[in-house]
């Protein structure tokens, strides 16, 4: 039988024990998220570079708007869920939870702050209703060949183009370097 003091100390040395191997599986989940980040970005810059090669500014709106729901479904394995979000959304779909929101606005005061936004991310540890998920966001930098769809001025047939997808999008008027948005993963553990 175990006397009240040293249960403390059984428990407190198990707990010492576990936070390398806690360390570790985070580690081990940031590592697999930027993957699966980078996945994601590079299939979907690919697919609007053709387009914007291959036929403009309004063919690349064809690709945010049909194509990359279908690269984020695919890079959604192993339990991820992937996605977009923005402050200033065009796709009403892609609107942050919580967490989201408190990590754009986050990113937001740290690039005010001088941080460089393509090296803004952040990774925690969550629990949502009682289940515990691993969240990962990177921030999405505006580049130049983005201010063709999102900058301040725009072509007219870009601007028609996205009045028909998007009757309320809120995701125009950025600068190069604006941080855009961000990649969202999450994992339930």
């Amino acid at each position: 039988m175990f006397k009240k003091g040293m249960l403390v100390v059984c428990t407190l040395a198990l707990t010492g024990l576990a936070q390398p191997a806690l360390a570790q599986d985070m580690d081990s989940l940031k590592s697999e998220a930027a993957k699966t980040t980078a996945g994601f970005g590079e299939a979907l810059k690919e697919e609007l570079v053709n387009a914007m090669s291959a036929q403009g500014p309004v063919a690349a709106i064809g690709v945010c708007n049909e194509k990359a729901p279908g690269i984020a479904k695919a890079k959604s394995q192993n339990g991820w869920q992937v996605g977009r979000t923005s402050l200033k959304l065009r796709n009403q779909k892609n609107a942050p939870d919580a967490w989201e929101q408190a990590t754009l606005a986050e990113f937001e005061a740290r690039k005010a702050k001088g941080e460089a936004p393509d090296k803004l991310a952040k990774a925690e540890i969550v629990t949502m209703n009682g289940q515990k998920s691993f969240r990962f966001m990177k921030a999405i930098p505006t580049a130049p060949m983005c201010l063709n769809c999102h900058g301040k001025e725009l072509k007219p047939e870009v601007s028609a183009k996205l009045d028909a997808l998007y009757p309320n999008d809120h995701a125009r008027g950025f600068a190069d370097g604006d941080l855009r948005g961000a990649f969202t993963l999450s994992k339930n553990l």
